[in-house]
């Protein structure tokens, strides 16, 4: 049974997959969710192979994105930002009775290695001992807020 985490970003997946087109290609309806646990990314255009990860959280005004949210695993993505390998982000704000969302969007080229703040390992006594996420600082980002299908 999921978790109200997974739920929430189930939720999220599934409103840019339904709701946005792509924006490398531009073409409707061809973004589709990847599998859970696939490494930095939720969500893949099954024409031209365009990967985006997908952050979705919950919020009193969808015109009001949080400081921050939190990424995933730290080792994945440090190894991309080494890389220069960023991988572009949809955020989903959404009220917590899920009647009313937004969906932001940043681009890699505008994503910078000083949004990705790596948290303290979990400690010795954790079910997933010494394991590293990531803060994401919205702080600085900019993102765009994007009608349904109209990302260009």
């Amino acid at each position: 049974m999921p978790t109200d985490k997974q739920e929430l970003g189930r939720f999220g997946e599934e409103r840019v997959v339904r709701e946005c087109v792509c924006p490398h290609c531009k073409r409707d309806r061809t973004l589709v969710r990847l599998p859970p646990g696939f490494k930095c990314a939720d969500v893949v255009c099954d024409f031209c192979g365009y990967l985006a990860q997908v952050k979705t959280c919950t919020v009193r005004d969808v015109d009001v994105l949080p400081r921050s949210l939190l990424g995933g695993a730290w080792e994945p993505q440090r190894e991309r930002i080494d890389a220069g390998t960023y991988i572009p982000l949809f955020v989903v704000a959404v009220t917590a009775d899920r009647r009313s969302h937004a969906i932001y969007y940043l681009p890699p080229d505008l994503q910078r290695r000083e949004m990705f703040i790596p948290r303290n390992p979990l400690s010795a006594t954790a079910q997933r001992a010494g394991w590293t996420g990531f803060t994401i600082d919205l702080g600085t980002a900019p993102l765009v807020k994007v009608p349904p299908k109209t990302i260009r």
